[in-house]
């Protein structure tokens, strides 16, 4: 799901606190998935009071049993006619697909504001949202408690066709237990991040269920809001939020546009379209009928691309695939003062991490290892490093 600068933040859930807070948070594209990796589901240690339970709506992640229904709801509720539709596929499992000839260039989707679903949407349980705003829960744990709440309306929330075909149980490192983090990602730069992931999400629900559920239950029962249901509403909005920057950077699930798959080799991003008055985004090439089309969801590392949305491309495909190579200018350097005056009048520090992709590697990067090693009778070109 223009962005649109994706850039991950290590953790994308703030702490919920009773007084309100001002947080920022980076945009996140969207779902479905390449090459998906899933591990076992358990419980936290934090959590074992509640019991594993199966998530009561939605879809098998490769069905297409509610997507004549998504498509028909679409269409009554202001979606355009579309040259695309939900087809079973080879990268991602499910996708949209051409249906007509589509040109390069041209604009697709055109998702109106009002199929959006955002902080501000309306509860079928008004109560319920009303507490929440009053508590001043920030937007992202709003937006998991609202998804959960309308999936237990069922057929009562006018949602009820989205969330019908939303996977069941979507790719996310949430479902992985503590000892598959560290066995399968023990030499990644993102094991601590992932770690990081789950614990936040577990601590946003135990801080919601201490603060606000715990204290209304008639509106938050526990078989309805749990850590399974918070696993569940996260990691839909993990691969499906997307920021809007001609919204002023609104973030919100905007479906339809989130059945679009990932690739590598296209340039093309979401965004809120003015003058249509929609979500759209431009085809960077053409696609004849029964070709899958694609957005990217960023230039990112096959880790980053794990960490939120679940999947790595194919070994090899992905140029924007980096590791962070960490530097540091030796406190024994000679020079160590002149050259960390050097560095801090371009906003480095004596410690930096650059990225090294498939690529090639940041100018930046040798700029600061040259500068690192040059000789103490080349301190008047230090600041000329560049």
């Amino acid at each position: 799901m223009a962005e649109v600068s994706r850039i991950l933040q290590s953790s994308f859930i703030p702490s919920f606190h009773s007084h309100p807070k001002s947080h920022t948070f980076q945009s996140h594209p969207l779902s479905f998935r390449r090459h998906p990796i899933q591990c076992s589901i358990s419980t936290t240690e934090s959590t074992k009071a509640t019991v594993a339970q199966k998530i009561p709506w939605g879809c098998d992640i490769d069905s297409l049993e509610n997507a004549s229904a998504l498509q028909k709801w679409l269409t009554d509720s202001g979606l355009p006619p579309q040259k695309m539709g939900i087809q079973k596929v080879e990268v991602g499992e499910r996708g949209l697909v051409a249906l007509k000839n589509i040109r390069k260039g041209e604009k697709l989707l055109f998702v109106p504001p009002s199929l959006f679903i955002t902080a501000d949407s309306e509860w079928t349980n008004g109560e319920a949202g009303k507490v929440l705003k009053q508590n001043s829960v920030p937007d992202w744990p709003l937006l998991a408690t609202y998804l959960i709440s309308e999936a237990s309306y069922l057929k009562s929330s006018r949602w009820s066709n989205y969330i019908s075909a939303l996977p069941r149980q979507p790719y996310s490192l949430l479902y992985w237990t503590r000892e598959e983090l560290d066995r399968y990602l023990e030499a990644s730069q993102i094991r601590q991040r992932a770690i990081e992931r789950v614990t936040n999400v577990v601590g946003t629900y135990n801080d919601l269920r201490l603060r606000i559920f715990s204290k209304h239950p008639d509106l938050f029962p526990e078989e309805v809001f749990n850590i399974e249901t918070f696993k569940w509403s996260f990691g839909i909005i993990f691969s499906r939020l997307v920021r809007l920057p001609s919204m002023d950077g609104k973030v919100a699930l905007v479906p339809w546009a989130d059945m679009l798959n990932h690739s590598c080799e296209v340039d093309t991003f979401l965004d809120y379209d003015k003058s249509s008055q929609g979500v759209v985004f431009t085809t960077d090439r053409p696609y004849q009928p029964g070709e899958q089309v694609f957005i990217s969801y960023g230039k990112k590392s096959n880790g980053e691309l794990l960490l939120s949305y679940g999947f790595v491309p194919s070994k090899g495909t992905n140029p924007s695939d980096s590791v962070e190579l960490s530097v540091s200018l030796p406190k024994s350097d000679k020079c160590y003062k002149e050259k960390l005056e050097a560095l801090r009048k371009y906003g480095l520090s004596a410690t930096e991490c650059f990225p090294v992709r498939i690529t090639g590697w940041p100018s930046e990067l040798m700029a600061f290892a040259y500068l690192a090693v040059s000789p103490p009778s080349m301190n008047k070109q230090f600041e000329e490093v560049r």
